[in-house]
């Protein structure tokens, strides 16, 4: 070990002997150290006086894991690896994790135990040391002020007994490593938002900030949460409920711009005072003229900034409380948080149980950076952690880091469902980690009580089906069972012969049945219409059972073909054993309707499904309201040779790539082994599967097809026209209105959406080979997406004029917030990622000259699509928007898509029907978002109203992503 060799500083005198103006020159060193700058001056005064300097060359080992510790270190400059060893041997200790500037280590001392770790010195640095002794003495002084100050769940350690237990010294790493806990650093962005607050609420209602008087004692210049609140709804759009009031002061409070002046950390809309950092001064002054007028131009953009964090804080403040403390909105809160969880939704066929378990019993769980271990390998597991926010390594003993978690993700369930030892360690990997937790004794009572509330029917000693007790209440039950029971997991035919006897048949038929609704959506995926018929027809009964039992039969059976029916219109003239049977069902039912009243209501409503019919129309689709593109329509389409020639072929939608490449050999003539080969403009060459259908609407925007032997695979080349434009459409576009351009790409957007049908979604996600179904329509909305993009890119790309660019810039944002207006998100979300595209995105020159209006447009923009939380912003602006509502496509598939992959179809070879119902509840999205007609008002006719029209359905552009970027160089060099 290395000291210092500077005998007249300060830290290195014996602490007796240090005068007032030496504990000034440390405490002015310990200032500049930003994990000192906000420690309270008596506290941070009493380290002044205890503490020693110390500093180490590189290479110098401080302690060794298993010493018997003898002082507390903090970090005033350089860095010092943490070491850990499984064996005794120190040369096999594995880095889990480096100690910077302001950090703390050594807490083991307040106990007594050995060290956890081995440090060493990374480079050269200055520490400042705490011998055992006075720390001890520190802690037992200021033990009250410390507790007091803490965050939960430590706030309990000022009634921890003086023996000082092993917990003790984590909550003393919580205090000294990240002193903003207790007593935070804001943001320069809170800060700037806690200011405007304090400036508006002087300026508008200056009464609010005072000194008050509470059980005889004052409390200056304080507001009152209730008033608080009050006020900030009176505030204008951003704020639509008191609950999102809640959550945005509680971001101040977090953040310590807002104080509550009994140290409580959770800000509560009643009768409690709080204070802004600027009044806890003596010398607080008020707002200038200046102040105020930037007040009112800022205070909407400040309302805003705390409205989009305000949700998450809010979700930390409820977390907090004692589950036994949370109120039913709150459990709800935090149910609609599990739903978007990522590590929740692998949670196996009890998940909806398990979910609705989870709310009563989660702990908020914040970790700061180096408290190091979340927990050793080989302890005794304790609890589960999901985690909400940050990241953390996992280390085991030998390998170092194995892998890194990340939001969403989990950990340290295997220890407790196998009651073993931790299997590695966890590390924290950045600053200020959150975790949801759930103890171990929660954990087990969860899994025994789904065990508990699950019935299993039984076949020939095998599984048929598995129900699990529900906690909703049915309403079709009183008495004798207020709880149902779902649907877990079941063979095909136990199943549908579940949701017949369990259907009620004293209400109307139309009369909505999720659990019903879920398995005539679903069914596709497990019993196709050439199994499902048959069986409906046979569960109608027979005239050799009861009357009234086969009777009752023929109803339910009734109710559930309309339902399918309803839904599988567009898809029923493709099939003709789905017509037959319901020509065949149809005239069962007529026979039986004399002595069935209710059936033969039901009749009329039978009769039109039976009849429905629907011609293809081959007129141009760009220019005439569109129809669904069904499997059995036709289509003509080019496929291309390698020297650029091209055959005609007239195939079925929904033909397959052997389909397809047998029509083009017939047209060509050729016998010869031939591949069908994706071209995109880049070049990029996809050989397509002979499986694989439906593939014209599924190319890339300027994508074409190919037919080549494998030898000519290499050569190769896209055609002329699909290198997209040469000249951007500026002259004409800028001519047109803004609102009028998002108004008709809007109508246009909802007719191709309007077009996907609900299982498109479902062929896309499970594979549509396996139906042999086109998904053409989701698939030409879902490029409408991508055209929409690289619209954007390609118009600022071929812009040459700064000035010009400038103004395309202004013109896609309009663009955008009118398409917000309409809730088009879809083309919103388009316009916006086309801006955030890298080759506009670096056009520094451009942004430069953007107005400052317009940036902050963009940048709330950009929030909404802010993709962390798993798009929560975007998810709770849609959950306040009324249908019409075109959704961001992506995002629905992407869940459905998550939801497949992560839970099996088929669990002990039983249909997996809570997968089922998970994905049933995602296509319902999409049916509530056009559960309504768009009905929005045409913008003011304009002379060029049709040419608007025109335009938007006809974008040309440049989807080669690296022929934009090469065109943005030459617009505006990289600067040296």
């Amino acid at each position: 070990m290395v000291y210092s060799s500077v005998t007249h500083s300060p830290s290195r005198m014996i602490p007796t002997e240090r005068s007032g103006e030496d504990v000034d020159i440390i405490m002015a060193r310990l200032k500049s150290v930003k994990a000192f700058e906000k420690f309270h001056p008596t506290l941070l005064q009493q380290i002044c006086l205890c503490g020693f300097y110390e500093c180490l060359e590189k290479g110098i080992t401080l302690y060794r894991q298993g010493d018997i510790g003898t002082s507390w270190y903090t970090v005033l400059s350089g860095s010092l690896d943490v070491k850990v060893s499984e064996t005794a041997n120190h040369q096999d200790a594995v880095t889990i994790c480096t100690l910077g500037i302001g950090t703390a280590f050594g807490e083991s001392i307040l106990d007594n135990t050995p060290r956890h770790a081995t440090i060493v010195t990374r480079e050269f640095s200055e520490l400042l040391r705490i011998e055992k002794r006075e720390f001890r003495t520190l802690w037992e002084k200021y033990r009250q002020c410390m507790a007091g100050l803490l965050a939960p769940p430590y706030g309990v350690m000022e009634s921890a007994p003086s023996d000082l237990p092993v917990k003790t010294k984590h909550t003393l790493t919580h205090i000294l490593i990240r002193p903003h806990h207790y007593l935070p650093v804001p943001s320069e962005k809170i800060l700037w938002a806690g200011k405007m607050l304090r400036n508006a609420i002087l300026s508008q209602a200056p009464h609010m900030i005072r000194d008050r008087k509470y059980h005889l004692k004052t409390y200056r210049r304080c507001c009152v949460g209730t008033e608080l609140v009050d006020w900030q709804m009176q505030q204008g759009s951003c704020v639509h409920s008191r609950v999102q009031a809640v959550g945005m002061w509680q971001v101040l409070l977090e953040e310590g711009v807002l104080n509550h002046v009994d140290h409580e950390l959770d800000f509560q809309d009643k009768y409690l005072f709080y204070r802004f950092l600027d009044d806890e001064q003596d010398d607080a002054l008020l707002a200038s003229e200046e102040e105020k007028k930037e007040t009112d131009e800022e205070l909407q953009d400040t309302l805003l900034l705390l409205s989009q964090m305000g949700p998450d804080a809010h979700m930390r403040m409820i977390l907090r409380k004692q589950p036994g403390q949370r109120t039913v909105d709150d459990l709800e809160i935090i149910y609609e948080e599990l739903l978007h969880i990522k590590a929740l939704s692998h949670l196996s066929t009890t998940f909806w149980v398990v979910l609705f378990v989870l709310i009563f019993v989660l702990f908020f769980h914040c970790r700061s950076f180096l408290s190091l271990l979340v927990f050793n390998q080989g302890e005794e597991g304790t609890s589960w952690y999901i985690i909400l926010k940050g990241s953390v390594n996992v280390v085991i003993y030998g390998k170092g880091v194995v892998c890194t978690l990340h939001e969403g993700d989990d950990f340290g369930k295997l220890a407790l469902v196998n009651d073993a030892p931790r299997a590695a360690s966890i590390v924290l990997r950045e600053d200020n980690c959150h975790f949801l937790r759930v103890d171990k004794e929660d954990f087990n009572r969860i899994l025994r009580d789904v065990e508990a509330n699950t019935v299993r029917l039984k076949e020939h000693e095998e599984d048929v089906l598995v129900l699990e007790k529900s906690n909703i209440r049915s309403s079709s039950h009183v008495g004798s069972s207020p709880l149902k029971y779902t649907v877990m997991s079941g063979t095909p035919e136990k199943i549908l012969e579940h949701f017949l006897e369990t259907m009620k048949l004293d209400s109307q038929f139309t009369e909505s049945d999720p659990a019903l609704d879920d398995f005539v959506l679903m069914h596709c995926v497990f019993i196709p219409n050439t199994q499902l018929c048959p069986l409906l027809i046979a569960s109608q009964g027979s005239d050799q059972e009861r009357l009234d039992y086969a009777l009752n039969n023929k109803r339910r059976v009734m109710r559930l073909v309309l339902q399918w029916a309803a839904i599988n219109t567009d898809h029923l003239q493709e099939e003709e054993s789905s017509l037959a049977f319901l020509q065949e069902f149809y005239m069962a039912v007529s026979e039986d309707a004399s002595l069935i009243p209710a059936l033969k209501e039901q009749l009329p409503e039978l009769e039109k499904h039976k009849v429905l019919l629907r011609q293809f129309s081959m007129g141009d689709e760009k220019l005439q309201k569109r129809q669904p593109i069904k499997s059995t329509d036709e289509i003509l389409f080019k496929v291309y040779c390698s020297d650029h020639t091209y055959t005609t072929i007239r195939v079925p939608v929904s033909a397959s790539v052997r389909e397809v490449l047998s029509a083009v050999a017939d047209k060509l003539g050729s016998r010869d082994d031939l591949l069908l080969v994706h071209l995109s403009s880049a070049g990029d060459k996809t050989v397509l599967k002979p499986s694989e259908v439906s593939i014209f609407s599924s190319l890339s925007i300027n994508g074409r097809l190919f037919t080549c032997s494998r030898e000519q695979l290499d050569s190769l080349t896209p055609l002329p026209e699909q290198e997209g434009p040469s000249a951007g459409s500026m002259s004409s576009f800028e001519l047109m209105s803004s609102k009028d351009l998002a108004y008709q790409m809007t109508l246009y957007d909802w007719e191709l959406f309007n077009c996907v049908h609900e299982h498109e979604l479902i062929y896309h996600t499970f594979g549509r080979h396996h139906f042999k179904k086109t998904t053409a329509n989701l698939d030409l909305f879902l490029r409408r997406f991508n055209e929409i993009q690289f619209w954007v890119v390609t118009e600022v790309c071929l812009c040459s004029a700064l000035s010009k660019r400038v103004q395309l810039l202004k013109k896609f944002i309009k663009i955008a917030a009118h398409c917000k207006e309409f809730r088009n998100l879809n083309s919103f979300f388009a316009i916006i990622m086309g801006l955030g595209n890298p080759a506009v995105s670096r056009l520094s020159q451009t942004w430069e000259k953007l107005p400052s209006k317009f940036k902050k447009f963009y940048g709330e923009f950009e929030n909404l699509m802010d993709p962390s939380r798993n798009h929560r912003a975007y998810r709770l602006t849609v959950a306040k928007l009324d249908p019409p509502i075109i959704p961001f496509m992506p995002l629905l598939i992407k869940d459905m898509t998550f939801t497949h992959e992560g839970n099996k179809t088929f669990v002990d070879s039983l249909v997996n029907f809570e997968k089922m119902r998970m994905i049933a509840n995602t296509v319902r999205i999409m049916r509530y978002c056009r559960s309504q007609p768009f009905n929005h008002e045409a913008p003011q006719a304009t002379k060029n109203h049709q040419d608007v029209r025109n335009y938007v359905r006809q974008f040309s552009v440049i989807d080669n992503q690296r022929t934009l970027s090469q065109i943005s160089h030459k617009l505006e060099p990289r600067r040296t």
